[in-house]
């Protein structure tokens, strides 16, 4: 017999098995949107960051301020971000702190986005050629980090937040670490 015959058999028992693994990790709770980050653990880069009201210079001091916050990465062309908006301006009213990244944008449209919309970050930084959002290693917009009081990041979610969003997984690790203070 030929053995030709058998190689579509065994790529087929490869895929089979392939997708079995992954449905199993599924069923396990594995989030298959979820996106891993080398930077789970570490500091925040340290670059030169430039404000995007007052041109003011941070380091990556300014995610050290000693309790834990968001940092949440958007734009004006992000229709997934005008979304998310409505809710983060919601988590800045119960006190979140909330750093934002203004991402591949122009200053001008996000300015008026802001006093349109509402600006719910305590500091907006401008990253036009997305080189900070690189560093981060975000894909795109909408991006969130929770990043603790000494600037070390411990979580990053890709897509919006929203009230399910911030329930299921970034209130638990945002208290945790307001409660380690």
């Amino acid at each position: 017999m030929n053995k030709k015959l058998y190689i579509p058999l065994i790529l087929f028992l490869g895929l089979a098995v392939a997708f079995f693994v992954q449905l199993q990790r599924n069923a396990q709770g594995d989030d298959p949107k979820a996106l891993e980050s080398v930077l789970i653990g570490k500091t925040v880069p340290n670059k030169s960051l430039t404000d995007l009201f007052t041109d003011k210079q941070y380091d990556n001091s300014l995610f050290k301020q000693g309790k834990p916050l968001l940092v949440n990465v958007w734009a004006t062309w992000c229709p997934t971000c005008y979304a998310e908006h409505q809710f983060l301006n919601e988590l800045h009213k119960q006190g979140i702190n909330i750093i934002g990244i203004d991402y591949k944008d122009k200053t001008d449209k996000a300015i008026k986005w802001l006093k349109d919309l509402g600006n719910p970050y305590q500091v907006v930084i401008k990253d036009e050629k997305g080189s900070f959002g690189l560093d981060l290693g975000v894909y795109g917009a909408p991006e969130t980090f929770i990043v603790d009081g000494n600037g070390i990041i411990h979580y990053r979610h890709t897509g919006d937040v929203n009230e399910r969003v911030w329930k299921e997984k970034l209130q638990p690790i945002y208290q945790k670490l307001s409660e380690q203070k």
